[in-house]
């Protein structure tokens, strides 16, 4: 789907430091000189074809006395839809993603504690039928930006 220039500065815009007021898209809407209705209406399009995934809060865990993980699995190809069904279907995983390697399902998991981890992960292992699921806990976190300039 092409975007045009408008979609691109609302893109752009929503990324990072997202208003939070009663009426965010109201706020976006004066900032960048449009209205409440197309800002709406042009992110729900760009939401329904895809182009935006989500729109929510990112926390730092360590901040919050979290703890987080990277995950791997070695996923059979025809299980891949199956599993990571049941890998969003828990609070903690922040995304997922798939790579061309012996471990192809690669997930980041976030909780209160590494024994909830560790037991949710038993509960994919168990859901899924996998036996192994690599937990490679986060020793040092080295946080970037991701702003995607269009």
């Amino acid at each position: 789907m092409p975007i045009d220039d408008i979609d691109k500065i609302i893109i752009n815009r929503i990324q990072s430091d997202f208003p939070m007021t009663n009426r965010p898209y109201r706020t976006l809407a004066n900032e960048l000189l449009l209205d409440e209705a197309t800002i709406i209406s042009r992110i729900k399009k760009l939401k329904d074809k895809g182009i935006i995934r989500r729109i929510g809060g990112n926390f730092s865990p360590e901040k919050l006395n979290f703890q987080s993980t990277l995950c791997a699995a070695n996923v059979p190809e025809d299980t891949i839809e199956s599993f990571t069904a049941v890998v969003n279907s828990f609070d903690g995983v922040t995304h997922n993603y798939l790579r061309d390697h012996r471990y192809n399902v690669w997930f980041t998991f976030i909780a209160p504690s590494m024994d909830d981890i560790c037991s949710n992960l038993e509960k994919i292992k168990q859901e899924t039928g996998l036996t192994q699921i690599l937990n490679l806990p986060a020793t040092h976190v080295f946080k970037i930006k991701a702003q995607f300039t269009l």
